[in-house]
Protein backbone atom coordinates (compact mmCIF):
# COMPACT_ATOMS: atom_id res chain seq x y z
CA UNK A 1 0.00 0.00 0.00
CA UNK A 2 2.79 2.26 0.33
CA UNK A 3 4.27 1.64 -2.64
CA UNK A 4 1.57 2.85 -4.35
CA UNK A 5 0.95 5.87 -2.82
CA UNK A 6 4.45 6.46 -3.28
CA UNK A 7 3.83 6.37 -6.60
CA UNK A 8 0.47 8.03 -6.79
CA UNK A 9 2.37 11.03 -5.52
CA UNK A 10 5.01 11.28 -7.62
CA UNK A 11 2.82 11.21 -10.37
CA UNK A 12 0.61 14.00 -9.11
CA UNK A 13 4.02 16.01 -8.51
CA UNK A 14 4.75 15.28 -12.28
CA UNK A 15 1.69 17.15 -13.15
CA UNK A 16 1.83 20.09 -11.30
CA UNK A 17 5.08 20.88 -12.25
CA UNK A 18 4.28 20.32 -15.75
CA UNK A 19 1.12 22.08 -15.93
CA UNK A 20 3.28 25.35 -14.12
CA UNK A 21 5.34 25.31 -16.85
CA UNK A 22 2.90 25.80 -19.51
CA UNK A 23 1.25 28.23 -17.69
CA UNK A 24 4.29 29.83 -17.31
CA UNK A 25 5.00 29.54 -21.21
CA UNK A 26 1.51 30.76 -22.02
CA UNK A 27 2.46 34.19 -19.57
CA UNK A 28 5.72 35.01 -20.97
CA UNK A 29 4.33 34.96 -24.51
CA UNK A 30 1.49 37.04 -23.33
CA UNK A 31 4.78 39.47 -21.97
CA UNK A 32 6.39 39.51 -25.35
CA UNK A 33 3.41 40.67 -27.35
CA UNK A 34 2.67 43.24 -24.67
CA UNK A 35 6.21 44.78 -24.72
CA UNK A 36 5.71 45.15 -28.83
CA UNK A 37 7.78 42.47 -29.74
CA UNK A 38 7.53 40.91 -33.30
CA UNK A 39 4.92 38.13 -33.23
CA UNK A 40 3.83 36.05 -36.50
CA UNK A 41 0.53 36.54 -35.84
CA UNK A 42 0.66 40.17 -35.97
CA UNK A 43 2.98 40.54 -39.81
CA UNK A 44 0.59 38.89 -41.77
CA UNK A 45 -2.43 41.61 -40.70
CA UNK A 46 0.27 44.38 -41.21
CA UNK A 47 1.31 43.23 -44.81
CA UNK A 48 -2.21 42.35 -45.98
CA UNK A 49 -3.49 45.95 -46.11
CA UNK A 50 -2.38 46.97 -49.33
CA UNK A 51 -4.06 50.54 -48.93
CA UNK A 52 -1.43 51.43 -46.27
CA UNK A 53 1.10 52.82 -48.61
CA UNK A 54 3.34 55.53 -47.91
CA UNK A 55 4.50 58.31 -50.22
CA UNK A 56 3.59 61.62 -51.34
CA UNK A 57 1.76 61.88 -54.98
CA UNK A 58 0.38 64.97 -56.84
CA UNK A 59 -2.65 64.37 -59.03
CA UNK A 60 -3.97 67.41 -61.65
CA UNK A 61 -6.62 68.56 -63.59
CA UNK A 62 -10.29 68.59 -63.94
CA UNK A 63 -11.82 70.97 -62.08
CA UNK A 64 -14.78 69.55 -62.29
CA UNK A 65 -13.60 65.76 -60.91
CA UNK A 66 -11.40 67.96 -58.04
CA UNK A 67 -13.91 68.03 -55.35
CA UNK A 68 -14.80 64.10 -55.29
CA UNK A 69 -10.54 63.62 -55.61
CA UNK A 70 -9.87 66.05 -53.07
CA UNK A 71 -12.39 64.54 -50.33
CA UNK A 72 -11.65 60.91 -51.10
CA UNK A 73 -7.77 62.36 -50.54
CA UNK A 74 -8.19 63.74 -47.16
CA UNK A 75 -10.43 60.34 -46.32
CA UNK A 76 -7.23 58.45 -47.38
CA UNK A 77 -4.36 60.56 -45.81
CA UNK A 78 -6.77 60.50 -42.36
CA UNK A 79 -6.84 56.75 -42.35
CA UNK A 80 -2.87 56.71 -44.20
CA UNK A 81 -1.28 59.15 -42.19
CA UNK A 82 2.34 58.23 -43.39
CA UNK A 83 0.78 58.94 -47.36
CA UNK A 84 0.32 62.65 -48.57
CA UNK A 85 -1.79 63.45 -51.65
CA UNK A 86 -1.92 67.41 -53.21
CA UNK A 87 -5.13 67.83 -55.32
CA UNK A 88 -4.76 70.72 -57.71
CA UNK A 89 -7.29 71.69 -60.75
CA UNK A 90 -5.87 73.35 -63.44
CA UNK A 91 -8.14 72.00 -66.07
CA UNK A 92 -8.07 68.26 -68.43
CA UNK A 93 -5.46 69.81 -70.89
CA UNK A 94 -3.45 70.59 -67.82
CA UNK A 95 -3.31 66.97 -65.96
CA UNK A 96 -3.00 65.29 -69.46
CA UNK A 97 0.08 66.88 -70.35
CA UNK A 98 1.35 67.07 -66.96
CA UNK A 99 0.93 63.30 -66.14
CA UNK A 100 2.39 62.77 -69.98
CA UNK A 101 5.62 64.56 -68.82
CA UNK A 102 6.41 63.22 -65.50
CA UNK A 103 5.53 66.37 -64.11
CA UNK A 104 2.45 65.17 -61.85
CA UNK A 105 1.80 61.34 -60.65
CA UNK A 106 -2.00 61.45 -62.00
CA UNK A 107 -3.42 63.60 -64.22
CA UNK A 108 -7.53 63.96 -64.04
CA UNK A 109 -9.62 64.39 -66.97
CA UNK A 110 -13.20 64.46 -68.41
CA UNK A 111 -12.10 63.27 -71.71
CA UNK A 112 -10.25 60.66 -73.05
CA UNK A 113 -6.62 61.42 -73.66
CA UNK A 114 -6.33 60.64 -77.45
CA UNK A 115 -9.23 63.71 -77.40
CA UNK A 116 -6.67 65.73 -75.94
CA UNK A 117 -2.85 64.78 -76.76
CA UNK A 118 -0.88 63.58 -79.55
CA UNK A 119 -1.48 59.57 -80.59
CA UNK A 120 2.10 58.77 -79.47
CA UNK A 121 1.85 60.79 -75.68
CA UNK A 122 -2.05 59.63 -74.70
CA UNK A 123 -0.48 55.51 -76.11
CA UNK A 124 1.81 55.99 -73.39
CA UNK A 125 -0.81 56.46 -70.43
CA UNK A 126 -3.28 54.06 -68.33
CA UNK A 127 -6.86 54.69 -68.16
CA UNK A 128 -8.81 54.51 -64.73
CA UNK A 129 -12.09 55.48 -65.58
CA UNK A 130 -13.64 56.20 -61.43
CA UNK A 131 -17.00 58.22 -62.06
CA UNK A 132 -19.48 59.52 -64.52
CA UNK A 133 -20.54 63.20 -63.94
CA UNK A 134 -23.50 65.55 -65.64
CA UNK A 135 -22.98 68.94 -66.80
CA UNK A 136 -25.72 71.34 -67.53
CA UNK A 137 -26.09 75.18 -68.98
CA UNK A 138 -26.40 77.78 -65.88
CA UNK A 139 -27.81 80.78 -65.83
CA UNK A 140 -27.88 83.76 -62.76
CA UNK A 141 -30.87 83.06 -60.92
CA UNK A 142 -32.38 86.16 -61.98
CA UNK A 143 -32.97 84.90 -66.36
CA UNK A 144 -36.45 83.19 -65.97
CA UNK A 145 -35.83 80.97 -68.76
CA UNK A 146 -35.75 77.46 -67.37
CA UNK A 147 -35.17 75.21 -70.64
CA UNK A 148 -33.29 75.53 -73.69
CA UNK A 149 -33.36 73.24 -76.95
CA UNK A 150 -29.93 72.25 -78.71
CA UNK A 151 -30.60 75.04 -81.84
CA UNK A 152 -31.24 77.76 -78.79
CA UNK A 153 -28.38 77.15 -76.88
CA UNK A 154 -25.97 76.81 -80.35
CA UNK A 155 -27.23 80.39 -81.18
CA UNK A 156 -26.46 81.87 -77.57
CA UNK A 157 -23.16 80.59 -77.39
CA UNK A 158 -22.02 81.29 -80.92
CA UNK A 159 -23.40 84.89 -80.69
CA UNK A 160 -26.35 84.73 -82.80
CA UNK A 161 -29.12 85.65 -80.03
CA UNK A 162 -27.87 88.15 -77.51
CA UNK A 163 -30.53 89.21 -75.50
CA UNK A 164 -33.10 86.86 -73.18
CA UNK A 165 -36.30 88.34 -74.90
CA UNK A 166 -35.54 86.03 -77.78
CA UNK A 167 -35.90 83.29 -75.70
CA UNK A 168 -39.07 83.69 -74.13
CA UNK A 169 -37.25 85.82 -71.11
CA UNK A 170 -36.89 88.93 -69.73
CA UNK A 171 -35.44 91.81 -72.55
CA UNK A 172 -31.83 91.73 -70.70
CA UNK A 173 -28.42 91.46 -72.30
CA UNK A 174 -27.15 87.64 -72.62
CA UNK A 175 -23.53 87.84 -71.08
CA UNK A 176 -21.21 84.71 -71.98
CA UNK A 177 -18.97 83.25 -69.16
CA UNK A 178 -16.88 80.44 -71.16
CA UNK A 179 -14.17 78.31 -69.84
CA UNK A 180 -10.52 78.41 -71.42
CA UNK A 181 -9.59 75.57 -74.49
CA UNK A 182 -7.85 73.60 -72.06
CA UNK A 183 -11.22 73.14 -69.88
CA UNK A 184 -12.39 69.65 -70.43
CA UNK A 185 -16.14 71.09 -68.97
CA UNK A 186 -15.72 73.73 -72.11
CA UNK A 187 -14.82 70.36 -74.50
CA UNK A 188 -17.59 68.44 -73.29
CA UNK A 189 -20.11 71.08 -73.15
CA UNK A 190 -19.27 72.08 -76.77
CA UNK A 191 -19.31 68.20 -78.24
CA UNK A 192 -22.37 66.69 -76.69
CA UNK A 193 -24.86 70.42 -75.79
CA UNK A 194 -23.37 72.14 -79.00
CA UNK A 195 -22.36 69.84 -82.00
CA UNK A 196 -19.34 70.87 -82.20
CA UNK A 197 -20.08 74.76 -82.71
CA UNK A 198 -17.40 77.30 -82.25
CA UNK A 199 -18.24 79.47 -79.17
CA UNK A 200 -18.17 83.01 -79.83
CA UNK A 201 -14.95 84.85 -79.38
CA UNK A 202 -14.80 88.06 -78.48
CA UNK A 203 -18.00 88.52 -76.91
CA UNK A 204 -17.33 86.33 -73.79
CA UNK A 205 -16.04 86.38 -70.59
CA UNK A 206 -13.09 83.34 -69.62
CA UNK A 207 -12.87 81.93 -66.29
CA UNK A 208 -10.14 78.67 -65.85
CA UNK A 209 -11.94 77.03 -62.82
CA UNK A 210 -15.40 75.67 -62.04
CA UNK A 211 -15.69 77.66 -59.19
CA UNK A 212 -14.76 81.10 -60.58
CA UNK A 213 -17.38 80.27 -63.07
CA UNK A 214 -20.28 80.07 -60.31
CA UNK A 215 -19.30 82.62 -58.59
CA UNK A 216 -19.46 84.87 -61.69
CA UNK A 217 -22.69 83.42 -62.91
CA UNK A 218 -24.09 84.16 -59.54
CA UNK A 219 -22.55 87.95 -59.48
CA UNK A 220 -23.55 88.41 -63.33
CA UNK A 221 -27.34 89.36 -63.93
CA UNK A 222 -28.56 87.65 -67.57
CA UNK A 223 -25.40 86.07 -67.88
CA UNK A 224 -24.81 82.08 -68.90
CA UNK A 225 -22.18 79.02 -68.59
CA UNK A 226 -21.80 76.15 -68.13
CA UNK A 227 -20.68 73.66 -65.01
CA UNK A 228 -20.69 69.94 -64.04
CA UNK A 229 -23.35 68.89 -61.57
CA UNK A 230 -20.55 68.63 -58.55
CA UNK A 231 -20.39 72.67 -58.83
CA UNK A 232 -24.55 73.68 -59.19
CA UNK A 233 -26.03 75.01 -55.96
CA UNK A 234 -28.40 77.19 -54.95
CA UNK A 235 -26.53 80.27 -55.80
CA UNK A 236 -27.59 80.28 -59.74
CA UNK A 237 -29.90 77.95 -61.83
CA UNK A 238 -29.53 75.07 -64.63
CA UNK A 239 -31.62 74.83 -67.30
CA UNK A 240 -33.03 72.06 -68.49
CA UNK A 241 -31.99 70.75 -71.87
CA UNK A 242 -34.76 70.14 -74.67
CA UNK A 243 -36.99 69.99 -71.47
CA UNK A 244 -34.78 67.53 -69.50
CA UNK A 245 -33.57 67.54 -66.60
CA UNK A 246 -29.78 67.21 -65.64
CA UNK A 247 -30.17 64.42 -62.90
CA UNK A 248 -28.80 61.08 -62.28
CA UNK A 249 -31.94 59.34 -63.35
CA UNK A 250 -32.16 60.74 -66.66
CA UNK A 251 -28.19 60.77 -67.15
CA UNK A 252 -27.74 57.12 -66.43
CA UNK A 253 -31.15 55.78 -68.74
CA UNK A 254 -29.56 58.47 -71.82
CA UNK A 255 -32.13 60.68 -71.75
CA UNK A 256 -29.85 63.42 -71.07
CA UNK A 257 -26.96 63.33 -73.04
CA UNK A 258 -24.49 65.99 -71.82
CA UNK A 259 -22.06 63.64 -69.49
CA UNK A 260 -18.72 62.17 -69.82
CA UNK A 261 -16.52 59.74 -67.75
CA UNK A 262 -13.87 60.72 -65.43
CA UNK A 263 -10.53 59.83 -65.97
CA UNK A 264 -7.76 59.28 -63.74
CA UNK A 265 -4.75 58.34 -66.25
CA UNK A 266 -1.54 57.35 -64.89
CA UNK A 267 1.94 56.57 -67.16
CA UNK A 268 2.19 53.87 -67.64
CA UNK A 269 0.76 50.88 -65.21
CA UNK A 270 -0.02 52.80 -61.42
CA UNK A 271 2.08 51.97 -58.97
CA UNK A 272 2.71 52.23 -55.09
CA UNK A 273 0.89 55.40 -53.19
CA UNK A 274 -0.61 55.95 -56.65
CA UNK A 275 -2.24 53.02 -57.35
CA UNK A 276 -3.07 52.26 -53.72
CA UNK A 277 -4.85 55.87 -53.93
CA UNK A 278 -6.60 54.63 -57.56
CA UNK A 279 -8.27 51.59 -55.54
CA UNK A 280 -9.28 53.41 -53.01
CA UNK A 281 -11.11 55.26 -55.37
CA UNK A 282 -12.98 52.52 -56.34
CA UNK A 283 -13.60 51.50 -53.34
CA UNK A 284 -17.07 51.23 -51.22
CA UNK A 285 -16.21 53.90 -49.07
CA UNK A 286 -15.55 56.27 -52.35
CA UNK A 287 -18.29 54.64 -54.94
CA UNK A 288 -21.22 54.09 -52.56
CA UNK A 289 -21.10 57.11 -50.21
CA UNK A 290 -19.07 60.05 -51.58
CA UNK A 291 -19.86 59.49 -55.34
CA UNK A 292 -23.41 60.38 -54.89
CA UNK A 293 -23.06 62.38 -52.11
CA UNK A 294 -21.04 64.79 -54.61
CA UNK A 295 -23.84 64.49 -57.86
CA UNK A 296 -21.33 62.05 -59.55
CA UNK A 297 -22.48 58.91 -60.56
CA UNK A 298 -21.06 55.19 -60.85
CA UNK A 299 -20.27 53.60 -63.73
CA UNK A 300 -21.96 50.72 -62.93
CA UNK A 301 -25.53 52.28 -62.85
CA UNK A 302 -24.44 53.59 -65.81
CA UNK A 303 -27.30 51.66 -68.68
CA UNK A 304 -25.64 53.66 -71.54
CA UNK A 305 -22.31 53.95 -72.26
CA UNK A 306 -19.72 55.94 -74.90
Amino acid sequence: MKTKSFKFIAIAMVLVIALAGLLSGCGSSSSDNASGSTSSSKTPAASSDNSKVSGSITTVGSTALQPLVKEAADQYMAKNSDAQIQVQGGGSGTGLTQVSTGAADIGDSDLFAEEKLPADQAKGLTDHKVCVVGFAAVVNSDVTVDSLTQQQLIDVFTGKVTNWKDLGGADEAITIINRPTSSGTRATFKKYALKGAEEATGKALNEDSSGTVRQMVAQTKGSISYLALSYIDSSIKALKFEGVEANADNITSGKYPIWSYEHMYTKGDATGLAKAFLDYMMSDDVQKTLVSKLKFISISDMKVSR
